[in-house]
Parts: C-alpha cells; sequence; structure tokens
C-alpha cells in the first residue's frame, strides 16, 4: 500500500512587505506548530521513506522543526519545481518517484496541496473529508492511502483513502 503524506509549511511571518515571498520565515506560532506536528508524526509513527519539499525558507524551517521530533530523520530533497506548485505538477512529479517509495511526503503551498489533496481523495470518514474540503491549514497534515497502487503513478483522482487529516489547533496542548 503507497501511502502519500501532504503537510502544507507552518505559520509564515508577514511583518517584513519588503522580504520576497520566497524568503519568508516561520512566524512564532508556526515554530511551534511544526514542532508539534512532528511530535504528533513520532507518537502516531509517521515516518515517511521520502520527502520531497519547496525550497523556500518556511518549508525548509517547516521540515527542520518537524523533523527534529523524529527519532529517525526521513531522507529529505528541495525540489525547486515545487514551490508553488500546482495539483497538474505535483501530480507528474509523483508518477515519478521511484516504485521502492512506499510512503512518500510532500511538503508545500496552498493552493495547490489542497487542490492536489480533495483532488485524490476518494473515500474516508465523512467528518475528516468534510474538514479537508473546507480548507488546509498551515501546518495541516493529510495522510491519503491507496489500498491498490504499485507505485505512486498509479494515484489517480479519487483513488486515495483519506486516513487522517490533522491540524495543529485539533492536537492537545
Amino acid at each position: 500500500m503507497r501511502t502519500l503524506s501532504l503537510f502544507r509549511h507552518a505559520k509564515s511571518d508577514r511583518d517584513d512587505p519588503a522580504l520576497p515571498d520566497f524568503e519568508r520565515p516561520l512566524a512564532p506560532r508556526g515554530e511551534k506548530a511544526a514542532r508539534a506536528m512532528g511530535a504528533w508524526m513520532e507518537r502516531n509513527g509517521h515516518r515517511p521513506d521520502l520527502v520531497l519539499s519547496s525550497p523556500s525558507e518556511r518549508t525548509r524551517a517547516t521540515c527542520a522543526l518537524a523533523f527534529a521530533a523524529l527519532s529517525e530523520a526521513p531522507r529529505l530533497a528541495f525540489e525547486t519545481a515545487l514551490y508553488l506548485a500546482s495539483p497538474r505538477q505535483l501530480l507528474a512529479r509523483l508518477a515519478a518517484v521511484p516504485s521502492e517509495v512506499e510512503h512518500l511526503m510532500l511538503v508545500g503551498h496552498n493552493p495547490g496541496l489542497h487542490a492536489l489533496a480533495t483532488t485524490l481523495v476518494g473515500s474516508g470518514a465523512p467528518d475528516l473529508r468534510a474538514l479537508l474540503d473546507d480548507k488546509l491549514p498551515t501546518a495541516g497534515l493529510v495522510i491519503i492511502a491507496f489500498d491498490a497502487a504499485k507505485s505512486f503513478a498509479d494515484a489517480l483522482p479519487g483513488t486515495g483513502r483519506l486516513v487522517d487529516f490533522v491540524v495543529p489547533k485539533r492536537l492537545p496542548e
């Protein structure tokens, strides 16, 4: 079974309007959320084989803080093409993932990640699906299983099962 995790970067700091979007750092709230999500991943055994991330400052910081909580760091690659990627671009990247990867995580941005999640999910708990349909907030984590997929090239629209949808706001303090 293939598992795809979609992890949106944590809340960024918008205090400096002169700073280019790509270089925006995390806000203190975002730093706290990234650490909390990493702790959740560790407690729940959620360790991807491979993480592909946008190289923006806020995605790099999200990865660093979240993965510091894992007992074993995943393989991590930063790819320029993932910065503000569209769902179509993300699907194309999924199709190119080597077949030996069982659990892949993409770390990136909305609206692409949210649109990809809602495009891929065809089943799962109705309450979680309704929450996901509404929005993918910062530091939100969507976990999708593809039960019959032999590779991520088989991750087609509507074929995924929503396993979990975790957001910092719903984690225990």
